[in-house]
């Protein structure tokens, strides 16, 4: 949840500050950094007005703080003294600036939101000096999310603040393969840091082009089990298979539909779950791997209970089809098959002679017929 940008309270502000804001055109002069104040009323007015109803003050004085110089900025944001809503402000505006980002960061009035957000684009710099502060990961565990979705943090980094969340019986939220990720602390580590940073970045880096072939299309047409063959450099496919079981996680999490493409046919099965649960699987991706019959159970039995995919009806095709399929969860989606697609599953060999018995009944029930 992000900070609310909300004007400050009049008692929050300095007389000279007051009077900068008052009526007149002394609020265009202050916009423009044209009013003589001292850097911590300057930096509270340009708040102010960047959040003024006014947008032409608005705009002005958010340009006006983008410009102000980064010694004289960053000194004025580590006083503790100055209002989240402002360092929140900055952190949004300037905070790619290192010497800004320090200055916020290090700042004990900082709120925890915004380094969620500072934790979501900074760099790998960045990303370890948040990482030092563990009372505040324990405290707002939102900031491990954001690392860890953040494809520019080492591995070795978001390793270490993971185990640190385990350790102390904490749940990263909004992160669906959490149980995928605890539980691959428990594989041995063999690699360095160094090591496990470097392939990591190179893998992502690798898999990071167009992948629009897997990912858009009608879900009705999707190529069944291995139609569509993925040719990856034998160099891009020989660094994932040299992934720790934590980093081929994290590959499948923030990689594209090419990453996820080759890591949910992992032998692992917490690789593949981490997989099919990634935030960017399309409902193109679904209908491909709920129609495979080399991916595990469980995958299969993920798509099967995601109602946001089996919405789609060539997903329930697939689902249907495929003998991997728990047959409650295949039954389930039996009855809304059209009058074709039933007929070829009356008559699969393919699949469970129950299912195949199912798929009958209901035909003969459509039919007004009887099924004994």
């Amino acid at each position: 949840m992000s900070l609310k940008h909300t004007l400050l309270e009049p008692e929050l502000l300095s007389p000279a500050a007051q009077r900068a804001l008052g009526p007149g055109p002394g609020r265009m002069m202050a916009s423009r950094g044209m009013m003589p104040l001292p850097p911590a009323d300057q930096v509270a007015v340009l708040y102010q007005l960047s959040v003024d109803g006014d947008p032409t003050l608005s705009q002005a004085a958010r340009m006006t703080a983008a410009q102000l110089p980064d010694k004289l900025l960053a000194g004025t944001l580590s006083d503790a003294r100055i209002d989240p809503r402002v360092l929140d402000f900055f952190a949004q505006l300037v905070g790619g600036k290192p010497a800004i980002f320090d200055a916020i960061v290090s700042n004990a009035a900082v709120s925890d939101p915004t380094i969620v957000a500072l934790a979501a684009k900074g760099g790998p710099r960045e990303i370890d000096q948040i990482a030092e502060n563990e009372q505040r990961l324990l405290r707002h565990p939102e900031i491990i999310g954001a690392m860890y979705m953040n494809k520019k943090a080492r591995m070795s980094t978001v390793d270490r603040v993971v185990e640190l969340a385990v350790r102390n019986n904490i749940r990263v939220p909004n992160l669906a393969v959490w149980d995928e990720v605890a539980r691959a602390l428990a594989a041995p580590r063999t690699d360095a840091d160094a090591e496990a940073d470097a392939l990591f970045a190179y893998a992502a880096d690798a898999l990071s082009g167009d992948d629009s072939a897997l990912t858009t299309g009608d879900a009705e047409q999707v190529p069944e089990e291995e139609v569509l063959e993925l040719a990856l450099p034998e160099e891009v496919t020989s660094s994932i298979s040299k992934l720790s079981i934590p980093a081929k996680i994290r590959l499948a999490t923030l990689g594209d539909a090419f990453s996820r493409n080759v890591l949910i046919r992992d032998p692992i099965r917490l690789v593949a779950m981490a997989a099919i649960k990634a935030p960017g699987v399309t409902e193109v991706e679904a209908a491909r791997y709920a129609s495979s019959q080399t991916l595990p159970e469980d995958v299969i039995r993920y798509i099967a209970n995601k109602r946001e995919w089996t919405k789609r009806y060539g997903v329930k095709v697939a689902l249907c089809r495929n003998a991997k399929t728990p047959i409650p969860d295949a039954a389930r989606l039996l009855p809304f098959l059209r009058e074709r697609d039933l007929t070829n599953l009356a008559r699969s060999k393919g699949i469970s002679s129950s299912l195949v018995a199912q798929a009958k009944k209901l035909q003969s029930q459509r039919r007004g017929g009887s099924d004994k």
